[in-house]
């Protein structure tokens, strides 16, 4: 199932996408089940019971593009956690374009960006150029956890997993170069679009394989597959949860391929006016406009 949160009127509601009947508002179809994601996410297998019932409606459908998609997430708790130098082409590019050796991170390498970067589908990404002049994209899987878990075993690491979106890592690569790391080049508000879903883990499947392409204005720029990440999405959580409890509806973006723009020649930043449009295979497309506010 794919479960999005969606404007209507002044209210967010939470909904179930089918990409052919369109947008079903649960609430609607079931009053009882909770009304907002992270209570939906945290409610666990009797609320998922509950919206796979509800799925059978065959009235209360909306077509997609009658209705708004939001963030899956609108309003995080915390801060989203994120991976850096996870694919193995984009490792050995972001060396090239930085005149240093390659070197294979030993452990996975975490940041994360505030609740303030989060953005939904359709929302437009605001660039003050005067505090960057190197805006760049990035395509990634999300990870969303359903439950409370602390010190996952690579093992059972994937049981504790809702379901996958697809996040933009949208970066200011000078701010990471002149503050000597990654938070606050990663930070921008509006620098984490993320959506246009969440589909469960059971209809995901099987995490390696699964193509990324990102689009600027139709050009492809990244093309690429999960099975070239360094560590896979079990290893990312058995090392975040190492003494530390994630909670229903954290999200963990799991790191970016090749073909950013830090690794072009020349360098192609995102400008005024610029459509990105990433697509990962078993989720959807995410799509978001860049406009230049100073």
């Amino acid at each position: 199932m794919k479960f999005v949160t969606f404007q209507s009127g002044a209210e967010e509601r939470l909904g179930l996408l089918n990409d052919q009947k369109g947008v079903l508002d649960l609430s609607k179809a079931d009053p009882s089940l909770p009304k907002d994601m992270l209570s939906f996410i945290a409610a666990g297998a009797s609320a998922l019971a509950g919206a796979k019932k509800a799925a059978e409606a065959k009235d209360g459908w909306q077509p997609l593009a009658s209705v708004k998609l939001l963030a899956p997430i609108p309003h995080y708790q915390k801060n989203v956690f994120c991976v850096g130098r996870n694919y193995k082409l984009h490792i050995e590019e972001g060396a090239r374009a930085r005149n240093v050796p390659v070197a294979f991170p030993p452990v996975p390498e975490f940041f994360s960006k505030p609740p303030t970067t989060v953005i939904g589908n359709g929302d437009e990404v605001l660039w003050n150029s005067k505090v960057t002049q190197q805006l760049d994209y990035e395509i990634e899987l999300g990870i969303v956890i359903g439950q409370k878990c602390t010190n996952l075993s690579e093992k059972d690491a994937l049981g504790a997993v809702f379901g996958y979106t697809i996040g933009n890592d949208v970066s200011a690569r000078e701010l990471q170069k002149n503050h000597g790391q990654w938070f606050k080049g990663k930070s921008l508000d509006t620098s984490c679009p993320i959506g246009p879903c969440i589909v469960t883990a059971d209809e995901f499947g099987e995490v390696s394989g699964h193509q990324l392409v990102l689009k600027v204005n139709g050009e492809v720029r990244q093309d690429s597959n999960t099975s070239d990440m360094l560590f896979d999405c079990s290893q990312i959580l058995a090392s975040l949860s190492a003494g530390l409890t994630l909670e229903p509806g954290d999200t963990i973006i799991t790191g970016t391929p090749s073909g950013v723009a830090l690794g072009m020649t020349p360098q192609a930043w995102l400008k005024d006016g610029d459509v990105m449009e990433l697509t990962i295979t078993g989720i959807g497309t995410l799509t978001n406009k860049v406009r230049k506010i100073a």
